[in-house]
C-alpha cells in the first residue's frame, strides 16, 4: 500500500509505515486521505504497529495532531502495541515523537 502527494510519500509493507519527504497539507480535511490510510495500514497489521518517520524531514502542526489523534485512538482500542522510529538529527522529532508517549505510555520509541 502507498500513499504519494506534493513532496510526500507514505508507504506500508512489511508490517512498517514509513513516511518520506514534507507533509505541508492545510488543516484537518487535506490530511483525512493520510489518516485514513493509516487506519487501513492498522486493519492490515492486526494488533502491532510500526512506524518509521527517520525520513520525513518537516511536519506540520496539523499532521503532528493528525498522528497524535491516531495514537489516542490505539490507547482507546487497546491491546495494540507501537513502535516508532525517527531521526535525531531532524528537528521536530524529538520532542513531538516523544510527546506520543504521554497518549500511549506503552509505545516504544527509537530515536537514532
Amino acid at each position: 500500500m502507498k500513499i504519494e502527494g506534493d513532496g510526500y510519500a507514505i508507504e506500508h509493507a512489511e508490517g512498517t509505515t514509513s513516511f518520506s519527504g514534507s507533509l505541508r497539507l492545510n488543516g484537518t480535511a487535506e490530511y483525512q486521505p493520510i489518516a485514513d490510510f493509516l487506519d487501513e495500514s492498522l486493519e492490515a497489521g492486526g494488533d502491532a504497529v510500526q512506524w518509521d518517520l527517520s525520513r520525513l524531514e518537516f511536519l506540520n502542526s496539523s499532521g503532528i495532531n493528525m498522528l497524535y489523534k491516531f495514537v489516542i485512538g490505539l490507547r482507546k482500542r487497546g491491546n495494540v502495541t507501537m513502535k516508532v522510529r525517527g531521526s535525531s538529527e531532524i528537528a521536530w522529532q524529538a520532542k513531538s515523537l516523544a510527546n506520543m508517549k504521554k497518549f500511549l505510555p506503552g509505545l516504544e520509541l527509537e530515536i537514532a
